[in-house]
């Protein structure tokens, strides 16, 4: 057993540790109450721009957009792949990463090559060791991510599906269920997919004014850049809340440790003075 002497410095040191980690939970708290908020207010937009666009795809335009046309072929896809600059999250990042190497060891099954755009440090870091071609990254996003800090690798997808290089966009982040439980999601992102199909009437389609030709591509930009926003700032929201519950774990993780320490450094001062008291009785007894 260590002496008492180094069991209360183990003590100290784990105090000091246990004070960090209360610290960054109740920050993270903090910050996760705002994230959610922002969260909340880009849900509503990107939900109903998604549904007008599906519609889009499914209506009967005089001239065909690039963006809402399925390709008959898969060649290569690509993969935007929204992730944290920062860990102590738990498994949040190493989920999702998880989850997407099984979907891209599933297309090189088939032959199809794949494209990623890297959106924070954790995921640059990581598909630094995959073997996957890495065409665009964008670091330091922050807890409040802005839409000009979106565009450039937006764009960089966007251009590769209009030249036809890419076949089908995916957008990769973690969805907020609760404080509790995040989970890793993969959606299409383009060609665009319409979630009520089956109400649609078959053969319809909208009064554009300018030309569809001349308004749809800016409409659609603007879908793209709102999906890539709203998975940005869901995932910080997750981020915060992963945070918390994390930096709670080793708060409690850390308090059972110094009563653990605790109960031994007693036991060593027990036995110390009662190695004292032996001495001080075994030597009277000799006089």
């Amino acid at each position: 057993m260590s002496g008492g002497k180094e069991i209360r410095s183990q003590i100290t040191s784990i105090k000091n540790t246990q004070k960090i980690t209360k610290a960054m939970e109740m920050v993270a708290a903090s910050k996760m109450r705002k994230a959610q908020d922002r969260m909340e207010a880009s849900r509503p937009y990107a939900d109903h721009i998604r549904t007008v666009i599906g519609h889009l795809r499914m209506a009967n335009p005089d001239s065909r957009v690039e963006l809402l046309q399925e390709r008959p072929e898969i060649r290569r896809v690509g993969y935007i792949v929204v992730s944290t600059d920062r860990g102590l999250c738990g498994g949040l990042n190493a989920n999702m990463f998880r989850s997407l190497l099984t979907e891209i060891g599933e297309w090189q099954g088939k032959g199809v090559e794949v494209d990623l755009c890297l959106m924070g440090r954790k995921a640059r870091q990581f598909f630094r060791r995959v073997d996957v071609n890495v065409v665009a990254a964008v670091t330091d996003l922050g807890d409040v991510p802005h839409v000009r800090d979106l565009i450039g690798t937006i764009q960089v997808m966007l251009d590769g599906f209009q030249d036809n290089n890419l076949d089908r966009v995916f957008i990769v982040h973690n969805t907020f269920i609760n404080t509790m439980s995040q989970k890793p999601m993969v959606r299409t992102l383009m060609p665009v997919e319409t979630p009520d199909a089956d109400d649609l009437q078959t053969h319809w389609d909208y009064i554009y004014e300018p030309d569809a030709s001349e308004l749809l591509p800016g409409v659609l930009a603007r879908y793209i850049e709102s999906q890539v926003y709203r998975a940005a700032v869901e995932n910080v929201a997750c981020e915060m809340a992963a945070r918390m519950v994390a930096m709670k774990s080793a708060t409690d993780n850390a308090g059972k440790l110094i009563d653990g320490l605790e109960l031994a450094y007693n036991k060593a001062r027990q036995a110390a003075i009662t190695q004292e008291l032996s001495e001080i009785v075994a030597g009277a007894a000799a006089v």
